[in-house]
């Protein structure tokens, strides 16, 4: 508790340096500070507030100060609609960065549509989830999207792929859907025989009963649908029980710090991203900057995952959007300019994100480059690049 307030206060430092004003612009944060996806989403602030620095230094929108107040959902989805109307109608926001998860994103956005405010999730990527509403958005491509483009590279790099079995944690929203269908769904659909699948709880302490299951029918690969934590279980099991298949995931285990935490035992892991760091000078100066404030903050993680650089992006959609709308942030105009944003996000086309060239598609999910990760001696290394829907 005591390292969750230092990081809050620190970060809102960085965000409001310059005195909290009336005349700002603000802008409504949900963040998940505990939760499955704690590793991945405890970070995200730290990337918003890199993008707000950067917007405010450069003047601001519309000659305004930007800033957020944030609510912390705990990766709660009861939570995260309390937060939703405590930020939309006690505090006035214009748009919501968040929440983090499918399950929260499940809550969200009929609320969203109801209250009339934006909202843009970071990491919920079940599929076709925000499809038909008007207010709800996700920076994210979709499981079924991302984890094709695994299977083609997996593929076009010439890996054993005949056979594969799915391994995933049956507790939570994005885990099941990823094991029960976008997983085998695209095995089956790329050829390969998908002979046996096995579930589990994700605080499950042992999995060796469901690794000798694997063991028992042994495959080319094994589908991974967990958060990192589970997956680092999974997979050091399965080489203790001398199981060799590689291991294919969607985003779900997409953290940076996921080869030195999970060893030798991870090595040949095939994953899909849309951030790799070390892609050109602007994700290595951000990369950079967000280590810095990652090390002063003594957060455990310093580099940044695809979930931050994803909440740096939205950061600067809504900063745009703000921008082409000509918002003022004048209370008497608050829904009209929560449209006008709206509008504006619905219509983006190849915007030139962090991530790369990003667009929003029909279905309110952002269409990005991906990129294809396989782990190495420690470090994830770039296998193939896949532009946005091709």
């Amino acid at each position: 508790m005591k390292r969750k307030l230092l990081v809050q206060m620190a970060v809102a430092g960085m965000v409001c340096a310059s005195g909290a004003s009336a005349q700002d612009l603000v802008l409504g944060y949900l963040t998940a500070e505990t939760g499955p996806f704690v590793s991945l989403s405890r970070s995200n602030e730290i990337a918003a507030s890199i993008a707000i620095n950067e917007i405010n230094n450069a003047g601001g929108v519309n000659g305004r100060k930007l800033r957020y107040i944030a609510f912390d959902t705990a990766g709660n989805p009861g939570q995260t609609i309390v937060g939703l109307r405590k930020l939309a109608e006690d505090d006035k926001v214009l748009a919501i960065i968040g929440p983090f998860s499918s399950g929260q994103v499940q809550v969200t956005a009929p609320a969203a549509d109801r209250i009339g405010v934006v909202t843009m999730s970071m990491a919920s990527s079940a599929p076709k989830l925000v499809a038909g509403f008007k207010f709800a958005f996700r920076n994210t491509s979709d499981e079924a999207y991302m984890f094709e483009r695994v299977m083609r590279t997996v593929r076009a790099k010439n890996y054993p792929m005949a056979t594969g079995a799915v391994a995933y944690g049956n507790d939570d929203t994005i885990s099941r859907v990823m094991g029960e269908k976008v997983i085998p769904g695209m095995m089956k659909k790329s050829g390969v025989d998908v002979r046996l699948s096995v579930d589990f709880k994700l605080a499950a302490f042992d999995m060796s009963a469901q690794v000798a299951r694997l063991k028992a029918t042994p495959t080319d690969l094994v589908g991974v649908g967990a958060p990192p934590e589970a997956a680092i279980k999974l997979a050091h099991e399965m080489r203790r029980q001398g199981h060799h298949g590689r291991l294919v995931a969607g985003s779900t285990i997409n953290d940076p710090d996921l080869p030195a935490r999970m060893g030798a035992a991870g090595n040949g892991t095939v994953i899909p991203s849309t951030f790799f760091a070390d892609l050109n000078e602007r994700t290595r100066k951000f990369a950079a900057e967000f280590q810095k404030r990652a090390t002063a903050l003594k957060v455990e993680r310093t580099a940044p995952a695809q979930f931050d650089a994803a909440t740096y992006d939205i950061v600067q959609f809504y900063a745009w959007a703000m921008k082409e709308a000509k918002v003022t942030g004048e209370p008497a105009r608050l829904a009209a300019e929560r449209d006008a944003i709206r509008a504006r996000i619905a219509s983006m086309k190849e915007f030139p994100a962090l991530e790369g060239a990003i667009s929003i598609g029909a279905d309110h999910d952002a269409l990005k480059p991906v990129y294809v990760l396989e782990m190495r001696d420690g470090k994830w290394t770039l296998l193939e690049t896949h532009d946005p829907q091709r």
